[in-house]
């Protein structure tokens, strides 16, 4: 991209001297498009809705006209009045912007922000923003949000602090819809003010956005930004300073290209990306140990407490690797990315973009490969054609050595290793099942066999996906994986403890139905809801006080007016058979003495 797209002082609107001088300590001499486009637009009191390439600068294109506005407001904030607030679809992207806007705010004393997001105790934020008595920059996950307005009890009433608000951006709003976050976000949008600036930031455009511009922008200027040089009919998704590449290579031979790789690539930072969170902490780990003198970092979503701090640490080192899914596929910003690597094409063709967009920024060179199946080679066309992102073959990767045995040596030695490599493969498999180019991606042209070595199993999962199928390509270990033990002693100890009590269950138990084998899992959950609903009934069933006779009468009744109702009897037939009924009901409770009363 180019960036000299003019210097600061050639806007057509003046920024304050304060933040000029942020932005030269910064080292931020010239606005991108993005930047150039918006800031004026949003300074004048326009509503935007901006759609720019990754990487092009759009986090100052709102941190700048935010301070602006607060700036220029008649009524200064009060305690407790929140007068810009930002919203982003992870924990990340919310810090990075947070960060961002302390480099800017360190000059203007009178203006503070706090963070909202996942990840630390919310009765903590409350409390914070109480002690604090304002936050006028708010900057949040929509979750935690959507949890905050409703933190009243707790004695925070962000509903009447929201009141004096200003201006709104939605950060990758694109993410925001695709992540799930419409409820939240819907929710949110009706506690604010319909006086208000709105800012919408995406990389991409859909129909979801489209419906969410209409609901919370006012006549938007609509603001589209595009790769220098780039022809409008053929809009390149991709910074155009990133070399894009691809490798095939078959299902066992791809752990050891990648490892390959990252050795040579050593004194560099390197993102890999795997499409599941148990493939992050599989293969995460056997990279600690497999590519020496290099710090290895891992993120996944699943990640609660830990994900904030690595992504800090990540982001202060000169050199690394840092495996991860899609939840870093978006926005964050990481300084000197060299190669972005994905071992596993994402689910959507959207997200290849994203993730390659974590290099190459701010008009930085930046390189990404993804490793394809020699039967996944069509998607090369695909994302050419799809995505407007064209990619050139490598090479072949130089000094591959096999460094599977070691990985199973792992699984061997310890038993939490064993059991992450199962993982791992069960969730690869339903991930590849739920691919969005089920035309290319197709679980049935799978080689398990291969697969499984790829993954450096030592035996199969039994999974529906494997059943009734046999895999003489596959060799098992010999040793009884059930042997293994776990390296953490009180791990261990507490397996042995949970196996003695499966043993002496099974003891005292009566022999178990057989379990039917030939289910999917997904069915089987079917048949414990149906079980659930019977024994339910039957609890419904024993707590009633109509006895069986009275049951078995009232479904006579029942046909019988069915039959009425169909023409099967006449209306006399009806009248007889009811009555003879209650006259016979009538002698039997008699005789009993329980003194029966007709009806």
């Amino acid at each position: 991209m180019d960036t000299t797209d003019g210097t600061w002082d050639s806007l057509s609107v003046k920024l304050n001297d304060n933040i000029l001088t942020t932005l030269g300590e910064l080292k931020f001499t010239h606005m991108t498009p993005v930047q150039s486009a918006c800031i004026p637009l949003f300074m004048s009191n326009k509503d935007v809705a901006a759609e720019a390439v990754t990487g092009s600068g759009k986090t100052l294109a709102f941190v700048i006209p935010i301070i602006e506005l607060l700036l220029k407001r008649e009524e200064k904030l009060k305690k407790m009045q929140v007068g810009a607030l930002v919203i982003t679809p992870t924990r990340e992207l919310a810090l990075q912007i947070s960060e961002v806007m302390g480099q800017f705010i360190q000059k203007f004393p009178q203006f503070t922000q706090i963070l909202l997001i996942g990840g630390s105790n919310p009765i903590e934020d409350v409390e914070k923003f109480k002690d604090q008595g304002y936050a006028n920059i708010v900057i949040a996950t929509p979750g935690r949000l959507e949890d905050m307005f409703r933190r009243k009890a707790d004695g925070l009433d962000l509903a009447s602090s929201v009141k004096s608000l200003d201006v709104l951006v939605l950060d990758e709003a694109d993410r925001l819809l695709d992540m799930g976050f419409e409820a939240s976000l819907n929710t949110i949008l009706d506690y604010l003010p319909k006086q208000r600036r709105t800012g919408l930031f995406s990389a991409t455009q859909t129909q979801e956005l489209e419906k969410l511009v209409r609901a919370g922008l006012r006549n938007p200027v609509r603001i589209t930004v595009k790769e220098k040089g780039v022809a409008a009919t053929a809009v390149q998704k991709t910074p155009s300073r990133l070399s894009n590449y691809y490798t095939i290579c078959r299902s066992e031979n791809k752990f050891n290209n990648l490892v390959a790789f990252l050795r040579q690539h050593k004194h560099e930072k390197n993102l890999v990306f795997f499409s599941t969170c148990a493939c992050v902490e599989y293969y995460g780990r056997a990279l600690e140990t497999l590519v020496k003198k290099v710090s290895v970092h891992c993120i996944h979503g699943k990640m609660k407490t830990k994900r904030n701090k690595i992504f800090a640490d990540f982001r202060a080192l000169k050199s690394g690797i840092l495996v991860c899914t899609d939840v870093m596929a978006r926005g964050i910003d990481i300084p000197d990315v060299n190669w972005v690597l994905q071992y596993d094409p994402p689910s959507s063709a959207s997200a290849f973009v994203h993730r390659c967009g974590r290099t190459a920024r701010i008009g930085n060179q930046g390189n990404a490969l993804v490793f394809l199946l020699p039967m996944e080679e069509s998607y090369i066309n695909f994302l050419s054609i799809n995505q407007k992102c064209p990619l050139q073959k490598m090479s072949p990767i130089s000094d591959v050595v096999d460094v599977l045995p070691k990985v199973k040596a792992m699984s061997l030695a310890d038993r939490a290793m064993f059991d992450r490599s199962m993982r791992a493969f069960v969730s690869y498999v339903q991930a590849y099942a739920k691919h969005e180019c089920s035309l290319i991606f197709r679980i049935k042209d799978l080689d398990f066999a291969s697969l499984a070595r790829g993954f450096a199993l030592l035996r199969l999962p039994k999974m529906p996906e494997l059943r009734g199928k046999t895999f003489p390509d596959f060799t098992e270990t010999t040793v009884d994986t059930d042997t293994i033990r776990y390296k953490d002693k009180n791990r261990e100890k507490l397996r042995q403890k949970m196996l003695a009590e499966q043993k002496e269950k099974e003891k005292t138990d009566l022999p178990r139905k057989n379990f039917i084998k030939n289910k999917a899992w997904s069915k089987q959950k079917n048949k414990k809801d149906r079980r659930k609903k019977m024994a339910a009934k039957r609890k419904h069933d024993e707590g009633s006080d109509v006895d069986d006779e009275d049951m078995k009468e009232l479904l006579n009744d029942t046909r019988l007016l069915k039959k009425l109702k169909k023409g099967h009897i006449s209306e006399e037939d009806f009248e007889k058979r009811i009555t003879s009924k209650a006259k016979s009901k009538h002698k039997t409770a008699s005789h009993d003495g329980s003194g029966g009363e007709d009806v």
